[in-house]
């Protein structure tokens, strides 16, 4: 049968009432190769620097859109693509960033302990990752959930995750809440796309340009450690983290899945999770699992230790202590 001649995708109805005519590959190739020449065309036309910057900002986000799969790029992809992310932060926002691609430290694998007789509920913690991550001030988007709880009951939904008193309060005792980064997580295997993955250090990222957000990885997780985008991202530029990650503190968008990577951006780099370094009452230990050297070593051989939902098998790499 033949083809229309008409095939431009954007025109999506036919001459006659109530049918639309359906998009082929043909048509998507050749909409791919409008938007490129628009892109080449405001590179070379000379026509000022706005249309210059807008042309330059198609062309890139045109080849972000289809990069390969960041886990099997080489590292000359990857870097272009760190140039790309760089460039199109000038573009949009005249901010300059940092974008680092660095891989996991051979001979590490990360863990986390959270002191239940420490924490007073202060939620330093909470305000240090929002700052380090870039999260959403207009939807005050956390990784981080603090949970006051009563003597006597340990799951966290049991306690109340949104208190608005002076802490800490008599006979309560709070719990932190976040990712727990398993060994064996559910999220990985929920997720169609695979754009999400554990990486030899043991920290579960997210390549955000490969989530589709449908949130199957939200629900996979028992411990609530995902959070969903509903609308692009405010960060103001003034409080915005320069120093980012590809697979960490980069800016999200609308539509994507995102959660705690452990401070990809610092740990890499030798330094603690933001949140770690921000609680004043040392109630949060990070560090390498295979040194026995470690702190987070020494506490997982010297306290009294437990994780929750321990049933479920997913071996979460993230425990709870009391002294």
């Amino acid at each position: 049968m033949k083809q229309p001649k008409n095939n431009d995708c954007q025109n999506q109805k036919e001459n006659k009432p109530g049918r639309t005519k359906k998009c082929g590959r043909r048509d998507f190739l050749k909409g791919a190769a409008k938007v490129a020449a628009m892109g080449s065309f405001a590179m070379v036309s000379g026509c000022g620097s706005e249309l210059l910057a807008s042309g330059e900002k198609r062309k890139l986000q045109w080849e972000e859109f289809f990069k390969t799969n960041y886990r099997i790029m080489t590292q000359q992809e990857k870097d272009a693509t760190i140039a790309r992310l760089e460039r199109l932060a000038k573009i949009k926002k005249d901010v300059n960033i940092q974008m680092s691609s660095k891989a996991p430290i051979p001979g590490v694998l990360y863990g986390y302990a959270f002191n239940v007789t420490r924490c007073e509920g202060f939620m330093e913690c909470v305000s240090a990752c929002v700052k380090e991550n870039n999260l959403d001030r207009k939807s005050k988007t956390q990784y981080i959930r603090i949970f006051e709880m009563e003597p006597g009951k340990m799951a966290p939904e049991s306690g109340n995750g949104k208190y608005f008193h002076e802490v800490p309060v008599k006979d309560h005792f709070y719990m932190g809440v976040q990712c727990y980064h398993c060994d064996n997580p559910p999220c990985v295997k929920a997720c169609p796309t695979q754009a999400t993955w554990k990486e030899p250090d043991g920290i579960v990222v997210v390549d955000y340009n490969w989530c589709i957000g449908c949130r199957y990885c939200m629900a996979a997780c028992p411990y609530y450690g995902r959070r969903f985008n509903w609308h692009d991202p405010v960060v103001p530029v003034k409080e915005m983290t320069k120093k980012q990650h590809y697979l960490g503190n980069r800016m999200r968008a609308r539509g994507q899945m995102e959660k705690c990577t452990f401070c990809v951006q610092r740990t890499r780099e030798g330094r603690l999770p933001a949140c770690v370094e921000a609680c004043p009452t040392g109630s949060r230990v990070f560090g390498n699992l295979l040194d026995p050297k470690s702190e987070i070593r020494f506490v997982l051989k010297n306290k009294k230790v437990f994780r929750l939902k321990e049933e479920l098998a997913t071996d979460p790499k993230f425990w709870y202590f009391i002294d």
